[in-house]
């Protein structure tokens, strides 16, 4: 049998671009970078909810893709303790992320109604708390109860208190935590959404007091890792611990809700929660 020989043609094989295609790191599947920013960087096989930033929540919670108005948006952290490299990395995190803090806060609208929101980005240095983390959120909660509408925060914090600005940071699990109390007696409804990952000082303060709880499918939910936990306590830990689904069998969280779907649940919420008071009020 007689084949043709294929003449080799100078440069006819190409690379494949970089980050062209991306996998998922639950079931390992390869998947086209475009085909997940489609779905909401879900993966469409098992439904992993990949680690996104805060201007895609923005994105996709907000009716106008953005805040209408930003609080405390000058705020940055300092050095107050002259830790050892902090503020190179402050420099690095700034310039990957774009943002000035872990943490950032305005006035938005979710299907017409207004509320106060309050994000953070685990990009920024784990997207731990600092004293200007602390700061956002308390200024924010003042401004959900200076104009009466509701306040939610979703987290993606797996930092917890950040250890370079030592008992600075620490104090912001009690000032986060008042600030919760204060709008709890002026009756303004809390809304706490957790995701991938919500750990440490955050998950121990006000992230963990909202008057509903909702999780994304699959998100790390605790104060120390399962890995920690194992080795403490010498004991293995059942299957699925800390995730989102196990903290729903236990009572912890209210609801798990897929990425798709966030946004109607939070707006039925606020509807149930505010009843009219908040539409549309812009100051």
């Amino acid at each position: 049998m007689l084949f043709r020989k294929r003449k080799k043609i100078e440069g006819e094989k190409k690379d494949i671009p970089e980050g062209l295609f991306l996998k998922c790191e639950k079931c390992g599947e390869l998947f086209y970078k475009n085909q997940l920013e489609k779905n909401l960087w879900v993966c469409p096989k098992c439904g992993f909810h990949f680690r996104v930033g805060v201007d895609f929540y923005k994105k996709i919670l907000f009716d106008d893709g953005d805040f209408i108005k930003h609080f405390a948006a000058d705020l940055e952290s300092q050095d107050p303790l002259d830790f050892p490299g902090y503020k190179e990395k402050l420099d690095r995190a700034k310039a990957k992320t774009g943002l000035k803090e872990a943490a950032v806060s305005g006035l938005a609208r979710i299907n017409g109604r207004e509320v106060v929101f309050f994000l953070t980005d685990f990009r920024f240095l784990g997207g731990s708390m600092g004293s200007v983390y602390g700061e956002i959120f308390y200024r924010a909660a003042q401004e959900a109860i200076k104009r009466n509408i509701p306040f939610i925060s979703l987290t993606s914090s797996g930092g917890g208190a950040r250890m370079h600005e030592g008992i600075f940071s620490l104090m912001q699990m009690v000032k986060t935590t008042v600030a919760v109390v204060e709008m709890e007696e002026k009756g303004i409804p809390f809304i706490s959404v957790l995701t991938d990952p919500t750990m440490g000082g955050v998950m121990a303060s006000f992230a963990s007091l909202g008057d509903i709880i909702i999780a994304e499918p699959g998100a790390l939910l605790g104060f120390a890792g399962p890995r920690v936990i194992q080795q403490t306590i010498k004991q293995d830990l059942p299957t699925g611990f800390q995730r989102s689904e196990f903290l729903l069998e236990k009572g912890f969280v209210d609801m798990v809700v897929p990425r798709k779907e966030l946004k109607s649940v939070l707006s039925k919420l606020l509807d149930i929660l505010g009843g009219e008071n908040g539409r549309s009020q812009t100051g």
